[in-house]
């Protein structure tokens, strides 16, 4: 089997697999006349192209450019006359000299998706953008666990490295959240933060 029907064979699983938004096209640039590079497609009806018809803009710098200085390039977006949207990537594939022979395109129209990205922004983005998602938690000890890390976050340094200040903002942090509402949740602050109940006390007082 010869290296073109092996590209088709690819190429047309590549198309099967991920449906009929995404187009798959194979340029011929060694035995074919440039301007009608395309000898294979795959769901042409994406950029509306077909077999015979001309290079893209891509296509054309590997005509025309050195060909060692083309890298194979992914992930990269492009706009189809009629203003949809394609994540392409670019295969150059050559011969045994190092001469670009073949040029495997995959363009998966990603139009609809955007749309639904952008619909679904409004209703997952919270109020505040910087705000972090809460762990749900399953028991009062688990909540003053996370209130803990959250006071420590704050601050933005372990406890081994906090000096008094730091210790009152967080500490006053965890009152304000309402942490001392939970039983004996004082002896395990006082603890955490390597401090008296009389010195935590008197944290939460600084400033009142």
């Amino acid at each position: 089997m010869g290296r073109l029907a092996i590209l088709k064979q690819i190429a047309t699983a590549i198309a099967e697999e991920f449906g009929p938004d995404c187009e798959v096209v194979i340029h011929d640039l060694k035995t074919q006349n440039p301007e009608h590079s395309i000898v294979f497609i795959a769901n042409g009806h994406i950029t509306n192209r077909k077999i015979g018809d001309g290079p893209s803009s891509v296509v054309f710098d590997a005509i025309h450019k050195d060909p060692d200085s083309l890298e194979d390039r992914s992930g990269y977006l492009m706009k189809t006359s009629d203003g949809r949207i394609l994540k392409s990537s670019t295969t150059f594939i050559r011969d045994e000299n190092g001469v670009i022979h073949y040029i495997l395109g995959i363009n998966y129209d990603i139009t609809k998706l955007t749309m639904i990205e952008s619909a679904l922004h409004s209703l997952v983005t919270p109020v505040n953008e910087m705000q972090k998602p809460k762990e749900i938690t399953h028991s009062v000890n688990e909540l003053l666990d996370q209130l803990i890390q959250e006071s420590v976050e704050l601050v933005g340094k372990p406890v081994a490295l906090m000096n008094k200040d730091d210790k009152v903002t967080a500490i006053q942090f965890l009152n304000d959240s309402g942490a001392f509402l939970i039983t004996k949740s004082g002896d395990k602050v006082a603890s955490y933060f390597g401090i008296s109940k009389y010195t935590l006390y008197s944290y939460i007082d600084v400033n009142k």
